[in-house]
């Protein structure tokens, strides 16, 4: 049992235990290109999240992860089959009522792990700062959180080396051979200014790929993914460490 993880512990532990960061991972469930299964964020979110948790309580760090939030973000891929979409209004309903518990406990820390792209959280973090005003809420995006070019050869952000040599290293029976593989070749947008970072349109997703994934899989392995969970998990549980220890009333220098 991991104290730290609110799924694996019992009210004996919990009912006296200290909390200073409440973590949330929040996933989604959709197609990863032919190699990797729908589950690829919340897996990846499951072990991301755990792994720097441990890390941060063997410092002193008071965390407790709760269970991943399985639906994301998909309104551009409505037409992928089985592809579950939460909508944003559902996931500030959602955060609302998490929130709403953890500040009539005494427990006024919260991050968001997220780890799909299709999720931003900030807007709701905003308005949901204004009605709880003594929680800190923060939210990080796990796959931004390195420089992705000093681990794997080829870019991309979904299916693509980075998800598929974390999947090989932590959940490889999951992952099937790569020789299955799409090419994840995706289409940019022919509107200049959509394919520069000012300015944004959602992607159409079966008009952008036609194997749902966005990024060369075919140079993945498990060592990368290792070396990249390894320096992930660390950067993560300082972070933890220092919402833990940050006095909500002195945040700025």
């Amino acid at each position: 049992m991991r104290p730290y993880i609110l799924a694996e512990s019992s009210w004996k532990e919990v009912k006296t235990q200290q909390v200073d960061l409440v973590i949330l991972p929040w996933g989604a469930t959709e197609a990863h290109n032919y190699h990797l299964p729908y589950a690829t964020d919340n897996i990846q979110a499951d072990h991301i999240a755990a792994e720097s948790a441990a890390k941060a309580w063997d410092k002193g760090g008071r965390v407790m992860v709760l269970p991943t939030v399985p639906f994301g973000v998909n309104t551009g891929q409505t037409d992928i089959r089985l592809n579950i979409n939460m909508n944003p209004s559902t996931q500030q309903a959602v955060l609302r009522d998490i929130i709403e518990v953890l500040d009539r406990q005494g427990m006024k820390k919260l991050l968001v792990l997220n780890g799909h792209g299709g999720n931003d959280f900030k807007m709701m973090l905003r308005e949901l700062g204004v009605a709880f005003p003594e929680m800190l809420l923060s939210c990080c995006n796990w796959f931004q959180a390195l420089d992705k070019t000093q681990y794997f050869e080829n870019s991309g952000d979904h299916a693509d080396e980075m998800e598929t040599s974390l999947m090989m290293y932590f959940a490889g029976d999951l992952v099937r051979p790569l020789s299955e593989a799409g090419s994840g070749h995706d289409k940019k947008h022919k509107v200049k200014a959509f394919r520069e970072p000012w300015a944004w349109a959602e992607r159409k997703w079966s008009q952008v790929t036609e194997d749902t994934g966005v990024g060369d899989p075919s140079q993945s392995d498990k060592e990368k993914g290792e070396r990249f969970f390894n320096d992930l998990t660390d950067k993560l549980a300082s972070f933890y460490i220092e919402l833990c220890s940050a006095d909500t009333d002195d945040l700025y220098e």
